[in-house]
């Protein structure tokens, strides 16, 4: 599973010319969800997300996370984040998971980030054709890859 974490003044997914959801301060995940993965790889990530101190304190340092900054969580699903581009031009994503496999994993990932957070959590629509605008504020981008815990 890869996580995508952009730190946000605001984001909005539209569909079809509609706001769908919003949020002002906090996150933006997008979520690439593959085969092999599982309830540990949710688990790790959520909890990473919770956790992680990307918000600045009092002194200007990234030293608080989400929750403490008061800060809005959404997720996106985006199976381009498992693009293999090693040969040609035209990336393939064949790592990605398919849809019956991948809904219920991002589901579920959304339901356990709304657990730990205790927050709503706002979302994109699985498999539509989404706009997704945001405001990064930083720029504060976070890559991370459930299956590399070691990094």
């Amino acid at each position: 599973m890869r996580l995508l974490i952009q730190r946000v003044k605001e984001a909005q997914v539209a569909i079809g010319g509609r706001i769908h959801s919003q949020i002002s301060q906090g996150l933006l995940l997008l979520l690439g969800i593959e085969e092999s993965d599982s309830q540990e790889d949710i688990d790790f990530l959520c909890k990473k997300t919770t956790q992680i101190r990307l918000f600045n304190d009092a002194n200007g340092v990234m030293n608080l996370s989400v929750e403490e900054a008061g800060g809005a969580l959404m997720v996106v699903s985006q199976f381009t984040l498992y693009a293999q581009t090693k040969k040609g031009n035209r990336p393939s994503y064949i790592r990605a998971a398919r849809p019956e496999r991948a809904i219920p994993l991002y589901e579920q990932f959304v339901h356990t980030l709304q657990q730990l957070s205790g927050k709503e959590i706002a979302t994109g629509v699985f498999g539509a054709d989404m706009q997704v605008s945001l405001c990064n504020d930083g720029p504060v981008t976070i890559f991370i890859d459930s299956k590399m815990r070691d990094f």
